[in-house]
């Protein structure tokens, strides 16, 4: 029951997203809508880790084989991408050197933000 319960809570998030996505006129994928919402859900405590760890964990697991049908899918483009390839390589490596520098800025903020907590909650304990 317990990991049946962590689904529903994950696909609930995934339906209010593709509600989201409907209604709203840019275009976004619910599945952005619903990491945005389940990030705002936990954030604000609404949701408890530990009320989708588990279910989330076996997720992550299988994720590598989501990507299976997308690459089969690229193969049958081959000639499409080769024709484009320069102009692709391109965009990717952009795209990773922004995405590379974005996760390291979060991660720098992230860092600090603990580290000066842990500074405060030592600094009220000598006290």
């Amino acid at each position: 029951m317990k990991y049946l319960g962590q689904f529903i809570i994950i696909l609930t998030v995934c339906f209010v997203a593709e509600l989201i996505s409907a209604l709203l006129p840019y275009p976004i994928p619910a599945s952005i809508y619903g990491l945005g919402l389940m990030l705002v859900l936990l954030f604000s405590r609404a949701i408890k880790v530990s009320a989708v760890r588990d279910v989330a964990a076996f997720f992550i697991e299988i994720m590598p084989v989501m990507f299976i049908p997308a690459a089969v899918g690229l193969i049958t483009a081959k000639d499409v991408i080769l024709s484009n390839l320069i102009g692709i390589v391109i965009v990717v490596s952009i795209v990773a050197i922004i995405v590379l520098a974005v996760s390291a800025l979060v991660t720098q903020k992230l860092y600090e933000y603990k580290i000066s907590r842990l500074k405060r909650k030592y600094e009220k304990g000598q006290k």
